[in-house]
């Protein structure tokens, strides 16, 4: 059995590697088993704890949902397993006081040693999508004007954000710390002219056939940058002074409306 984890980062294209992967379950099916962030809600959310408390009974309890998962694997399956979910490496960054991805190394090297535990014929291998620091800083400064109650701008979240920015460095940390088992690393700048996109890479870790992935459906970028004046309207919400909920609400509907606007755009340019 060979596990390919596919355990971030946060906008690298994560969001559209794992539709794609959902979109293709069942066509991927007779060579691949594909788990997802819904079919282990425990091990995810277990590492994010993890990752914003660093307390040794969060770590406990990320290792007893690891091995709980891996358990609900059958060895005898000689498939590939791709799992994706980037909340295997924690919170993303700038979230609840962290600056970067410091609890990812433990994170995979205890997921390393559980499967070890559990799976011991198993082969583990791990990828990271990484991506060019300043448009990563742009897409992470977006999510977090779309999803918390951030109030910097573009400009004041850089300055505090490029300095922690080297995706490369942190993939490197993980590589160290999970050594012996490989960890391979794909630039989202690559992938984006390959057929399948991001998900090209971890068929390619998973060394799924071309004639398989011939019959794979393409799924479009997924989360696309929002405009502008959505991302400004989003920073003038999340400065007012109206209830938290309020403000969730009239943001989900501004960024719904954009999203409509885009398909529909896209599908009259068609």
């Amino acid at each position: 059995m060979h596990l390919c984890v596919h355990a971030g980062f946060h906008k690298t294209g994560t969001t559209t590697l794992q539709q794609a992967l959902a979109a293709n379950r069942a066509a991927l099916a007779p060579a691949a088993r594909v788990m997802l962030k819904g079919d282990m809600p425990g091990l995810t959310e277990a590492a994010r704890a993890y990752s914003r408390t660093g307390d040794e009974v969060d770590w406990a309890l990320y290792r007893h949902e690891a091995a709980r998962t891996l358990a609900t694997l059958d060895p005898d399956d000689p498939r590939p397993v791709l799992i994706s979910t980037e909340d295997l490496s924690g919170h993303m960054p700038f979230r609840h006081g962290l600056t970067g991805y410091d609890a990812a190394p433990r994170l995979m090297s205890g997921l390393r040693d559980m499967a070890a535990e559990v799976l011991p014929a198993a082969r583990l291998s791990f990828l990271y999508t990484t991506r060019a620091a300043e448009p990563w800083v742009r897409s992470c400064h977006a999510q977090h004007l779309a999803a918390d109650r951030m109030t910097d701008t573009l400009a004041e979240y850089t300055a505090r954000a490029l300095p922690h920015a080297d995706l490369d460095a942190m993939a490197n940390r993980v590589a160290a710390a999970v050594a012996p088992a490989p960890l391979h690393r794909a630039r989202l700048e690559d992938l984006a002219a390959r057929a399948l996109g991001p998900l090209d890479a971890l068929l390619d870790l998973a060394g799924v056939d071309p004639e398989l992935r011939s019959r794979l459906a393409p799924v479009p970028p997924a989360n696309r940058a929002l405009p502008d004046g959505v991302l400004h309207a989003l920073l003038a919400l999340n400065r007012s002074d109206r209830p938290w909920p309020e403000i969730r609400a009239e943001k989900t509907a501004l960024i719904r409306r954009a999203r409509r606007t885009a398909t529909a755009t896209a599908t009259a340019e068609t």
